[in-house]
């Protein structure tokens, strides 16, 4: 019980004698040397001796290294710890903590052995934590932390997983002190080999109809012989969740059973139909900030439905891709009567603040920024973010919140604030701010396709001097515009970041409601990836934007079309099609096409380099009050080859191209070269 030093026991005339020395009872627990409230709060979670409790020299040694563990997973690995017990009165004491926290443990270097395939460059890529610099005086991932390397271990095969190797080990993750504060973190990373899908197929009860899952066949059929991925199986698990529901199969659980015959993996997904039972009650526990209504909302199944299986876990993950908490658990209980369940969520919360601040200096000029991001708004589920973005010739500022679940309605509502200043006087002779806000939702309509509906206002005021033209001099003065905008998103990739595989497709409508020049502007943007051999990406897109007035007005200077420079290497960004005199004002339309492939062969020993080739084809052409010289009719075209590169400064990215064909007044840029960094 550890309320007592002693106890000793003795018969004495058919009597027990029960002799007790207690122990102390602790009054008071201090702990001196620490000023944060979160460091305290984190060292006191797991200790085992609280005030009003016994004292227990043991107890007192394990809450030692509870503390110094608890530091450590904060990044203090040089703490000193010195304990002193005061006896006071009555038995009881004081204990004191005296605790020197130290500086916290840096990253120096972050390395990968072992048979990892994949070059550094890319696993530093898909990992939270960062190597160490004197300028990221704000980023927290520098710091030597337990909780981030299991985050990069999970990420880290989750990867591998996605990309074949199903047999992937992460088998230890260590840091090596390199000198009195510094550490070399080390994954230890064995691949294996690479396995590929064969035979999938799906086993029902006897009173279940196959017609129903017959669309599975074809999806069955498309990835026989494609490399094995974690996200895929995933996939088919819910396109087997969804059938079940929809043909009211309410007490079901699907399984996969996986074998493995040389290099090919053997599926079969096994639907079971279980005892029908009842959610008598769903618990919650340890949501301190989050509110409980917050995760009721990502809950799949509810009191007084039937349990299922397949809905449980959904809801599990459900509550893990919301990124409120460090730890996600449930079980199942037997409920008051036997055909009824009681489901237990306990939830361990983390940090949703970010801070972030960026620089970056390449061909185009300088940019520096600055955000700052809640993720969960005072426990209501809200984003609340905060951005500010300058150039050498703009200034932008944005402010938005965003409600994922709005009243329950599985459609997310966002508003969004922003400003935005241009300044060109000094060589074109006009300036323009521009200052608005947006209100609109957005929501799945089918299965990987999303609706969005939103309405913006905007007010703007151009400014001119002598030196500008003419026809830019006439647009001086104040606008208010109101516009109607649309959003169609179709999204089949199979990961967002490091995508490999898969398309992506959007249409953008702003439509007109208020507005002097009336300018209606419809874009679509088509993405599609494929591995074309192995290690290899290839990419092709295609990007079309229109804006014209319905009024048949002249359109203002902000609404016209420049092109991204991604979108046409080996041409000055922004300076192709027409002009006003010497200034490139961008057009009524635009269009893009470019294929990249990247070239793993090459440089394949550097760690921190990768190559692609490009082939870039755009035009931007049509201005509506234009009488000069347009060129639209001219087809840019470039081929050329690119590099990136992981620098100790950041991120590197260099182009060379050869323009294939220009018009006689754009102006051609054969070496491009990007090098931003984080803070």
């Amino acid at each position: 019980s550890n309320f007592f030093k002693d106890v000793s026991v003795k018969i004495d005339n058919e009597i027990l004698y029960i002799n007790v020395d207690e122990n102390p009872i602790i009054q008071e627990i201090i702990y001196k040397g620490i000023k944060s409230n979160r460091i305290k709060e984190a060292i006191k979670e797991n200790l085992i001796l609280k005030p009003r409790s016994s004292y227990n020299e043991i107890s007192l040694k394990n809450d030692k290294e509870n503390v110094k563990s608890a530091l450590k997973k904060l990044g203090y690995y040089f703490s000193e710890i010195e304990i002193y017990v005061e006896n006071l009165q009555d038995n009881k004491v004081n204990i004191t903590f005296d605790i020197d926290i130290g500086d916290k443990a840096k990253i120096k270097k972050i390395s990968f052995i072992g048979n990892k395939i994949f070059k550094e460059r890319k696993l530093k890529s898909l990992i939270v934590s960062e190597e160490y610099k004197f300028w990221k005086f704000i980023s927290g991932k520098k710091y030597l932390n337990e909780d981030l390397i299991s985050l990069d271990k999970r990420l880290l095969k989750n990867y591998y997983l996605n990309k074949g190797f199903f047999n992937v080990e992460i088998n230890s993750s260590f840091a090596r002190l390199v000198d009195n504060k510094n550490f070399e973190l080390i994954y230890n990373i064995n691949a294996n080999e690479k396995f590929f899908f064969d035979n999938l197929s799906i086993k029902l009860p006897n009173d279940f109809d196959q017609q129903n899952f017959d669309r599975l066949n074809k999806l069955f059929s498309d990835l026989k012989g494609e490399p094995y991925s974690l996200n895929r199986v995933k996939n088919i698990l819910e396109e087997i969740d969804l059938i079940a529901l929809e043909d009211q199969y309410l007490s079901v659980n699907a399984s996969v059973e996986e074998k493995i015959v040389s290099d090919k993996i053997n599926l079969t997904f096994t639907i079971d139909v279980s005892q029908q039972s009842i959610v008598e009650k769903i618990n919650i526990f340890g949501n301190n900030v989050t509110r409980e209504n917050v995760i009721r909302n990502q809950l799949e199944i509810d009191e007084g439905d039937y349990y299922n299986e397949i809905l449980a876990n959904k809801t599990i993950n459900n509550l893990k891709s919301l990124n409120f908490f460090k730890t996600v658990k449930s079980e199942v209980l037997d409920g008051s009567d036997i055909n009824q369940k009681i489901i237990n969520i306990s939830v361990e919360e983390k940090p949703t603040g970010e801070i972030s601040a960026g620089a970056g200096v390449g061909t185009n000029g300088g940019t520096v920024s600055f955000g700052i991001r809640e993720n969960n708004y005072l426990g209501k589920g809200l984003t609340v973010q905060s951005n500010l973005t300058i150039n050498e010739e703009s200034l932008k500022g944005l402010f938005s919140v965003s409600n994922p679940n709005y009243k329950n309605s599985d459609k997310a509502v966002y508003f969004t604030a922003e400003a935005t200043e241009t300044d060109r006087l000094k060589n074109f002779g006009y300036k323009t701010n521009k200052n608005g806000f947006t209100i609109g939702t957005n929501f799945e309509y089918l299965r990987n396709f999303r609706i969005g509906v939103g309405n913006s206002h905007y007010y703007e005021k151009i400014d001119t001097d002598s030196t500008a033209s003419t026809r830019q001099q006439a647009q001086e003065g104040n606008y208010w515009d109101s516009f109607l905008n649309f959003r169609l998103d179709y999204d089949t990739r199979n990961q967002k970041f490091q995508t490999s595989d898969g398309i992506r497709s959007r249409y953008f409508l702003d439509l007109p409601l208020l507005s002097e020049t009336a300018s209606l502007t419809n874009s679509f943007d088509f993405k599609s990836y494929a591995e074309l051999y192995e290690n290899n990406v290839s990419t092709f897109s295609f990007f079309l934007s229109t804006t014209t007035s319905i009024k048949d007005e002249n359109i203002k200077l902000s609404e016209r079309i420049f092109l991204p420079s991604n979108k046409l290497r080996g041409f000055e960004r922004g300076k192709i099609g027409p002009k006003d005199g010497d200034d490139f004002i961008g057009g009524n339309y635009a269009m893009a096409l470019n294929f990249s492939s990247t070239i793993p062969k090459i440089l394949e020993n550097s760690q921190d380099i990768d190559v692609l080739i490009f082939l870039d084809a755009a035009n931007v052409w049509g201005v509506d009050y234009f009488d000069g010289n347009d060129e639209g009719s001219e087809l840019r075209s470039a081929l050329g080859i690119g590099v990136d590169w992981l620098t100790p400064i950041g991120p590197l990215s260099f182009t060379l191209a050869e323009p294939l064909s220009k018009a006689n007044t754009d102006k051609t840029e054969s070496f491009r070269f990007n090098l931003g960094t984080t803070f």
